[in-house]
C-alpha cells in the first residue's frame, strides 16, 4: 500500500491511498484519520482498515494537482544517521564508524514533495543528500535486532539538505542540518510488505538538474535498518510515527572537485527503486 498525505482545496489535510498512476482513494473521506501519524497509532487495525478502504475505492480523486504534505506530520523523534555508507565516510575524510552516528532533524527543517527547498541567506554551501527513511509502526524499547523489522511500518524518501559551513563549524552537526525548509520528505509512504526486508538491495540516486550525482544501493549501508532501529531503541522508547533517516551515499557536493552547491532555479530529485521520486526546486530564502 502506498499512502500520500495531502492538502485539500479547502485547506484541510487528508490521507490517501494511491491505487494507480493517476488516482488515489481519499481515506479520510472514508472515515479514517487525516494523518499517517494517527493511522500508525491505531496499529494493525488501522492499516487493515486503510487497505479495505483502498480496495473499495469509493472516494477516488485524481493525483494531478494535489498538494503533498510530508508523509508523517509530527514525528516525536526524527533520527538522522551520518556516515552510513563506506564511500561517503571516505569522501568526508572519516573512518567508517563503529557505531551509528546519530543526530536529530526537526520538522521545521523539511518540506514536502514539490515544495521549494530554501537556500539560506547566510550561506551558499547548500548541499544535497539522498536518503531512505524508515518509519516506525510499532513502538518499543531495547528492541532486539532480530525482531527490529517487525517495528518498521514502511519507508519513504528524504533529501537531507545540509548547510555545510554551519554543519562543520563544530563537531556537532545539528545547526547545519536544521535550517528551515532545507530538506524534504516524501512523496509517499510505502508499506514494508511492498519492499525487500529492510528495504535492502534498492538502488538509491540523487539527480541535480537531471545530472546523476549519487548512485548507490541500500545494501551498502554500514548499519542496516534493523541495526538502526535496535540501537536507537536502546536510548529511548520508539513510538509509532518516529522516523529514521538512514544516511547518504557518496557523491555529495561538498566532496566534489570543484564543489557543487544547490542554487536557486535548480531541481533536485531523490529516487529509490520501488519507493518513488522526491522532487524539489531550490529558491533563495525569502
Amino acid at each position: 500500500m502506498r499512502l500520500i498525505a495531502f492538502t485539500r482545496k479547502n485547506g484541510g489535510c487528508a490521507l490517501g491511498a494511491r491505487i494507480d498512476d493517476k488516482n488515489l482513494v481519499d481515506l479520510t473521506a472514508a472515515g479514517l484519520p487525516d494523518t499517517l501519524d494517527e493511522l500508525l497509532r491505531q496499529g494493525e487495525a488501522g492499516m487493515r482498515a486503510a487497505r479495505d478502504a483502498a480496495k473499495q475505492a469509493r472516494h477516488v480523486m485524481a493525483l494531478d494537482g494535489i498538494r503533498h504534505l510530508p508523509p508523517v506530520r509530527h514525528p516525536a523523534k526524527a533520527f538522522a544517521i551520518g556516515l552510513n555508507y563506506v564511500d561517503h565516510a571516505a569522501e568526508s575524510n572519516f573512518e567508517p564508524p563503529k557505531h551509528p552516528v546519530v543526530f536529530q532533524r526537526y520538522p521545521s527543517s523539511w518540506v514536502a514533495h514539490d515544495e521549494p527547498l530554501a537556500r539560506p541567506r547566510v550561506s551558499a554551501q547548500f548541499d544535497y543528500e539522498a536518503e531512505l527513511v524508515a518509519v516506525i509502526g510499532k513502538g518499543g524499547r531495547y528492541i532486539p535486532k532480530e525482531s527490529a523489522l517487525e517495528h518498521v511500518a514502511g519507508y519513504s524518501l528524504f533529501n537531507d539538505g545540509s548547510v555545510r559551513d554551519y554543519q562543520l563549524r563544530t563537531n556537532q552537526w545539528t545547526l547545519g542540518k536544521n535550517f528551515d525548509a532545507s530538506g524534504s520528505f516524501g512523496p509517499e509512504f510505502v508499506t514494508a510488505d511492498e519492499l525487500p526486508a529492510g528495504a535492502k538491495g534498492l538502488r538509491i540516486q540523487c539527480r541535480l538538474n537531471g545530472e546523476l550525482m549519487q548512485d548507490a544501493n541500500t545494501k551498502d549501508m554500514i548499519f542496516d535498518v534493523a541495526t538502526l532501529v535496535s540501537v536507537c531503541s536502546e536510548a529511548m522508547a520508539l513510538q509509532p510515527g518516529d522516523i529514521i533517516i538512514t544516511g547518504t551515499p557518496s557523491g555529495v557536493g561538498l566532496a566534489r572537485n570543484p564543489q557543487v552547491w544547490m542554487k536557486p532555479g535548480d531541481v533536485c530529485e531523490v529516487e529509490v527503486d520501488g519507493i518513488g521520486v522526491l522532487r524539489n526546486r531550490v529558491i533563495d530564502e525569502r
